[in-house]
């Protein structure tokens, strides 16, 4: 089995720690990255995924919005050049600590974080990067605020 993930949602399980829109969003969220912490690959997807379940009944809800495409679309171009392949849909990725940990490092130093421009979190996500990635959900290398990475890549 997958979890089906669009592609800025790549880059908000980075710093994921627990908080959402609502409980039930926040309770979804924490399901997939179980999953996703047991070895389950992830399946890209193009629009609302398996994080976004819990807001679809909401006619206003943000994730059908084109703002929202935008942001897939930067994330996946700014993530296939660090990962050094494309992420077009159906493409399947392991998240291994590896690759985790390379895109935090990314992450932390701002490398790839054009899809984040306008999201309501990213501020959120830019002080939790900067405290070393602590308290996170997801499994995989981060480093410490001194600057020493975790698992290198």
């Amino acid at each position: 089995m997958t979890v089906r993930l669009r592609p800025h949602h790549l880059l908000c399980l980075l710093t994921f720690v627990g908080k959402g829109y609502t409980p039930a969003f926040t309770a979804q969220y924490r399901r997939i990255v179980a999953r996703l912490n047991e070895g389950e690959a992830v399946e890209l997807v193009e629009g609302p995924d398996d994080i976004c379940a819990p807001m679809l009944g909401e006619s206003d809800h943000h994730c059908r919005n084109a703002s929202v495409a935008l942001r897939d679309t930067q994330a996946r171009a700014v993530l296939a050049g660090l990962l050094g392949h494309p992420l077009e849909p159906g493409r399947a990725i392991a998240l291994t600590e590896a690759r985790v940990g390379r895109m935090r490092r990314a992450f932390a130093e701002g490398g790839i974080r054009a899809a984040c421009a306008g999201c309501q979190w990213s501020d959120f996500c830019t002080q939790i990067a900067g405290q070393g990635f602590a308290g996170t959900r997801l499994a995989g290398a981060g480093f410490s605020p001194s600057g020493g990475y975790g698992t290198p890549d």
